[in-house]
């Protein structure tokens, strides 16, 4: 059976569209509900989701959530309640005061997936904080039998919570799926999945790629892929937002633009509010969608994970979304950059060193 007959797909733009559509879901939830999300703050949308979910508990709901503890904004007792009804609660990967601080409190779980009853699937860009309310995201909810998929990687991860040492192959392993593959990224050098998949993509693009990311800051083998693209003729570009809510990610990322734009590489600043959707399009017909970032720091640091493979109907969705996107965005300016201030070039030459440290 072709993914296009066996599963449903819809891209969801709107945090408020998504939250209702997650909390209905969840509502709806019979046997098990699975959560594993890098920031759940405790702010009214927060709030919602938690009573939901303790509400589900008490109902016999078998409730799972795997939280960042970097991310979450929000401690144990804010759980309490989930974890009195029955809940599961753990917290990934807690920052301690030892040895390897930096190394260790570096590499973060920034998946978002909620799994239900093996039959609904949430993956994308948006975490659960009312703070991203006015964002352009991309969440998918996806119906059909790939949820047991994803549900056997959030009980993975739960898994080594607070392990340091683990077998990163294993963990790494693509997970098929009717032609579509499931990708996850644990910190890792040698293992890369979702950074091979873009160079793979990448350098078989004939005709377009169409990259948007809230953060563009990628190594040198994946801007030399972009710009060796454009060098053969493939058009190019880039979405990314005017003003991100990292502003220091904004300054790094602009030392790049002039960069790659000066060999083809065609940029746009989304105008009205931060662009935090994740997306990926090769030739209209090959995606990556998920939690990746296209940066350095998520593609060799963070625990990703994506959904990669060719699907007609989302397919349709990533296009409209995009070509949405480009209405309200404006052109990446080259002559304007190589005027800008002397204090931003000071500050882009100081930073980009430790570009992956963000």
């Amino acid at each position: 059976m072709e993914p296009d007959q066996d599963l449903q797909i819809r891209l969801i733009s709107d945090p408020l569209s998504y939250y209702t559509a997650m909390l209905n879901d969840i509502k709806k939830a019979r046997d098990y509900i699975f959560l594993e999300i890098y920031r759940f703050r405790n702010d009214p949308v927060g709030v919602r989701f938690r009573d939901y979910l303790v509400k589900k508990c008490q109902e016999g709901v078998k409730v799972r959530l795997l939280i960042d503890s970097w991310g979450a904004s929000s401690g144990f007792s804010f759980f309490q309640n989930l974890a009195d009804a029955g809940g599961e609660v753990r917290f990934f990967q807690k920052v301690r005061l030892n040895w390897d601080l930096f190394t260790r409190g570096h590499r973060r779980d920034h998946r978002k997936i909620l799994v239900i009853d093996d039959d609904i699937t949430y993956i994308g860009s948006g975490n659960i904080s009312g703070y991203a309310l006015n964002w352009r995201e991309s969440m998918f909810r996806i119906k059909g039998g790939i949820a047991k998929k994803f549900k056997q990687v959030i009980v993975e991860n739960f898994r080594i919570h607070n392990k340091y040492f683990y077998d990163k192959l294993s963990y790494t392993r693509q997970i098929d799926y009717k032609g579509l593959e499931i990708l996850r990224d644990v910190p890792s050098i040698p293992f890369q999945p979702v950074k091979k998949k873009y160079l793979q993509l990448i350098n078989a693009a004939r005709r377009e790629i169409i990259i948007e990311t809230p953060y563009f800051l990628p190594g040198s083998s994946l801007r030399k892929a972009l710009t060796d693209a454009s060098a053969r003729g493939v058009n190019v570009y880039v979405h990314v937002p005017k003003k991100s809510d990292v502003g220091i990610m904004d300054l790094l990322s602009s030392k790049y633009y002039g960069e790659l734009a000066e060999k083809g590489v065609q940029f746009f600043f989304f105008l009205p509010q931060n662009l935090h959707a994740k997306l990926f399009l090769a030739d209209r017909t090959c995606f990556v969608v998920g939690s990746s970032n296209f940066d350095y720091r998520s593609l060799r640091y963070q625990h990703e994970i994506c959904l990669s493979g060719e699907h007609k109907g989302l397919v349709r969705q990533l296009i409209n979304h995009m070509n949405e996107t480009r209405k309200e965005s404006e052109a990446f300016n080259y002559e304007h950059w190589l005027h800008r201030p002397i204090i931003q070039r000071f500050f882009e030459w100081l930073l980009v060193p430790f570009r992956h440290l963000f």
